[in-house]
């Protein structure tokens, strides 16, 4: 046994020089999520709507993707940041294969992307923001991701813990990028502004739709709630949406409350979205008589935040006579 040192004396280890024979490696961590990639079935449900090799030999599809997401496990941003994978020979047993370099999960990703598909964007002068449809692969992801979904789904029921409750929370997001090919996004910066639904009981990401960065929020939202709804497993027996201003957006409220909802699986979608603030819309919370302003919570700077049940009806378009108006109900911040 090797002497302790000094350094150490009030600690209750101790330096063995001596070299391991055993396998070792900084990135052990990475099998435990390599474990729970595969006990979810992603390889089964990747090799069943996403081929995409064109020999047999080489990375399944199911390597490449399962490499791609232990690479961003460790904080890799791109292909070429594969190296922090390689030559790992501890990694390379437990995974049973050695991850992919870079050129391989480059060519891979090339076989996402549809020219043709660029051949729909309008001109500038014409449309400034465009949102192209999925191509085949990116279609198949999603049926992939779909399929995760009903698979932790069916575990929590299998634990006694089904899942009846689900509500989609809908938000675009701004992810930085430098290339060239990147717009600028209402932040200022260059990048691109998926959005993506989440199924808020779960804490799971259901669909995503990815856009340019100059595309605003508000631009065909309904696209990825549909994609949302459809994702959720047959155990669910309440529905609900939830979203920001960016939601309020025609086509996407008139789908929500259209009376077919209630005969799919699931029932009818209740939904509570962020009201675009009009002058009339204003001038209805300022009627609002102060006594009415019920409290629910105050900041540590002393904001108080309230609600109130407002008296509006907006005044849509789209609304027919014999239509439902929507619930108004409106919250609000003021200074104790």
């Amino acid at each position: 046994m090797s002497a302790r040192l000094p350094l150490l004396h009030k600690t209750p280890f101790v330096l063995d020089p001596r070299p391991l024979q055993e396998a070792s490696s900084p990135h052990a961590g990475l099998l435990g999520i390599s474990r729970v990639f595969r006990s979810l079935s992603l390889p089964a449900l990747i090799e069943a709507n996403l081929p995409l090799r064109k020999r047999q030999r080489g990375f399944s599809e199911a390597q490449i993707i399962e490499s791609m997401i232990l690479l961003q496990a460790v904080g890799g941003e791109c292909p070429e940041d594969m190296h922090l994978l390689n030559k790992d020979d501890c990694l390379d047993r437990g995974l049973g294969y050695a991850p992919p370099k870079a050129t391989a999960v480059r060519e891979f990703l090339e076989r996402f992307h549809n020219k043709d598909l660029e051949k729909l964007r309008p001109e500038r002068e014409v449309q400034k923001s465009f949102i192209f449809p999925s191509s085949l692969p990116v279609a198949a992801l999603q049926e992939v991701q779909s399929g995760c979904v009903r698979r932790i789904a069916k575990l929590y029921e299998q634990q006694g813990q089904a899942q009846r409750i689900a509500t989609i929370d809908q938000d675009a997001t701004i992810i930085e990028s430098h290339k060239q090919a990147a717009y600028y996004h209402y932040e200022e910066g260059r990048g691109y502004q998926p959005m993506v639904a989440v199924w808020a009981e779960a804490d799971l990401v259901v669909a995503d739709e990815f856009r340019d960065g100059n595309v605003p929020a508000k631009q065909s939202p309904l696209t990825c709630a549909k994609l949302a709804f459809a994702a959720l497993p047959e155990t669910i027996t309440q529905r609900y949406f939830r979203g920001d201003s960016a939601c309020h957006e025609n086509e996407l409220l008139g789908w929500l409350k259209h009376p077919d909802r209630e005969r799919e699986p699931g029932g009818r979608i209740g939904f509570a979205v962020s009201a675009v603030m009009s002058e009339p819309l204003a001038k209805a919370l300022r009627e609002v008589k102060e006594a009415d302003w019920k409290k629910f919570g105050i900041e540590d700077d002393g904001t108080l935040r309230q609600w109130a049940e407002v008296d509006f009806v907006p005044g849509d378009e789209y609304e027919r006579k014999d239509s439902q108006p929507l619930r108004a109900c409106f919250k609000i911040q003021k200074r104790a």
